[in-house]
């Protein structure tokens, strides 16, 4: 199979300014995304998604494509990741004739993803040939864990968020799963419409280390702390 990794990286973040090529040990955030998706084995492709000519020229430096930019109807803060990928992968297909088999799809917010992160969420995909698509997932600790979580009543007095009886202790909880900040999807071509909302998602499961997200200037630190711990 022939799989393209797309980074989604428009310019305008409102948490952080610039986030997306903010400094992070060393490096501008989107680099390390760029530099795990060229270390994966599998990858063809690697392919930057912007607006953002500042971020665009950071992606080429790194060894990313950036084949167009980014138009503004695609660039805004609801624009859905569904429509970002057709919008590279159409360019390719007329463009360059060039058709992928599978996306993989890389949030530049979760930089502690590896190389080998995403060269076993391949195989693991790969290994189910009625997989749609694959999600990059976290466990959820059990005090989040759904039977555990409560809401107030018109009332103001709490209740369950789940009604009925739900057990407490840890070991009588089944393990739940969660999206982790989307630090890998991979969706066949033909599956690109479900994205991950349909069909029949694998689960890469990720510690929590590396499903680090990048929201704030707190997660940055947290990142960094993570970082220095690989030198």
């Amino acid at each position: 199979m022939k799989f393209i990794s797309i980074i989604p990286a428009r310019g305008g973040s409102k948490g952080i300014p610039g986030k997306n090529i903010y400094p992070l040990f060393g490096k501008p955030l989107l680099g390390w995304t760029i530099e795990a998706s060229l270390g994966s084995n599998f990858v063809h492709r690697t392919i930057v998604s912007t607006d953002d000519p500042e971020i665009a020229s950071v992606a080429l430096e790194f060894g990313a494509e950036v084949p167009i930019l980014r138009p503004e109807e695609l660039a805004e803060d609801d624009t859905p990741t569904m429509a970002v990928l057709q919008h590279v992968v159409q360019y390719l297909a007329v463009h360059e004739e060039w058709i992928p088999d599978a996306v993989i799809t890389l949030q530049p917010t979760s930089p502690l993803r590896t190389s080998e992160d995403i060269d076993q969420a391949v195989q693991l995909f790969l290994s189910d040939p009625n997989a749609d698509s694959l999600v990059s997932c976290i466990e959820v600790p059990h005090i989040f864990h759904p039977t555990s979580v409560m809401e107030l009543n018109a009332e103001g007095y709490l209740k369950n968020f789940i009604n009925g009886q739900q057990p407490t202790r840890r070991q009588d909880k089944a393990p739940v799963l969660a999206r982790n900040g989307a630090a890998i999807y991979i969706t066949r071509l033909n599956c690109i419409d479900k994205f991950v909302w349909g069909g029949k998602a694998l689960a890469y499961l990720m510690n929590a280390e590396r499903s680090v997200d990048i929201d704030n200037i707190e997660d940055l630190k947290t990142a960094e702390k993570y970082l220095a711990r690989r030198k």
